[in-house]
């Protein structure tokens, strides 16, 4: 059951990200110019109370870097650590946020299949993996959806679209390989005079198919809005099907617009599998489980995903990702893709 097990790997290349992370500034990676956002709706914050900062995340790293062969297993508790005390003051602002740089927002994915239909549609929670557990968002599939159509809200009990609580939506093509993530918006045949009403693309992910039937790790491109000079991100809002992130990177139409990749898996012979270093925040192997990373920088963790016990998953997201965009990337991996499993 080893081809597609992405384990730690205990390998001392872990220690790269350490030392490039000092050099170079990864928000140069991602911004494109762009015309800053009209709508402002609140000032730029600094980093959250009690957040993270890249010298506590450097020595997790070493802390986990040098543990050794299978003995991780049965320490894992101590292993995963937890995110430190982040205030979210205001819900539906933080999750559209990206997270503040130098900054690893660290939380937990659960599944609730228990329930009438939930067997077939989960319930997916997202809480910060914290002491206090803060919950940040929920999503589910909608059941009469043609295509994968999934509905993302800040409240674990209304996962209605037409509710207040609706902040996104993740929605597939009829193959269930491309995914495209949309914020609270209107549709645009519902757009006011100035167009800023109409809702934003906050990205796109592609998984690449997989005709031979290889049980080999899955190939993700994730392509994200790019950043202004402010650190905010560029709106991208469609006026039509031919103007989506999907189709600018389909036409190499990269203007303010960014492509991320998952980090390649190498094979291990030892163990038999594909591992990646998840610095202990990852504990089983599953083909589920990935890292993204811009291509100038692989070193640079923009996102990890991965699986901690049979429904629960560590997601753990950097600047430029908001909640909503990681979490939205995170349920495009749960669905059911035949084309490239």
């Amino acid at each position: 059951a080893a081809t597609s097990s992405d384990e730690e790997d205990d390998s001392d290349s872990s220690t790269k990200p350490i030392r490039s992370e000092k050099k170079k500034n990864p928000a140069s990676l991602f911004q494109t110019g762009g015309d800053p956002p009209k709508e402002k709706k609140s000032k730029k914050k600094g980093p959250p109370k009690g957040a993270e900062s890249e010298e506590e995340t450097s020595e997790t790293l070493q802390k986990n870097s040098n543990k050794k062969g299978k003995a991780k297993k049965s320490k894992k508790k101590e292993e995963r650590p937890p995110s430190p005390v982040i205030e979210v003051e205001n819900l539906e602002e933080f999750v559209l946020q990206p997270a503040p740089q130098g900054v690893t927002v660290k939380c937990r994915v659960t599944r609730d299949k228990k329930g009438m239909d939930r067997g077939l549609y989960p319930t997916y929670y997202l809480h910060l993996d914290n002491d206090k557990k803060v919950f940040l968002l929920a999503g589910r599939k909608r059941k009469k959806s043609k295509t994968s159509n999934y509905l993302i809200s800040i409240d674990p009990t209304d996962l209605s679209r037409g509710g207040e609580n609706f902040i996104g939506k993740l929605r597939s093509n009829l193959m269930g390989t491309r995914f495209t993530v949309f914020d609270n918006g209107a549709n645009p045949d519902r757009a006011n005079a100035d167009w800023s009403n109409v809702r934003q693309e906050l990205s796109a992910v592609v998984y690449e198919t997989n005709v031979l039937g290889f049980k080999g790790p899955r190939k993700m491109t994730v392509i994200i809005p790019g950043m202004n000079a402010d650190c905010e991100r560029v709106p991208i809002r469609p006026r039509n099907d031919n103007d989506g992130l999907l189709m600018r990177w389909q036409n190499r139409n990269m203007d303010n617009v960014i492509e991320l990749h998952n980090k390649a898996p190498v094979w291990n012979d030892e163990t038999q599998s594909y591992v990646l270093n998840f610095h202990g925040r990852v504990t089983h192997a599953s083909v589920k489980n990935f890292q993204i990373v811009h291509s100038s920088d692989p070193d640079y963790i923009v996102m990890q995903f991965g699986r901690v016990a049979d429904d629960a998953f560590t997601m753990d997201y950097n600047y430029p990702l908001c909640a909503v965009q990681a979490f939205a990337i995170a349920l495009s991996s749960f669905d059911g893709k035949l084309a490239c499993e």
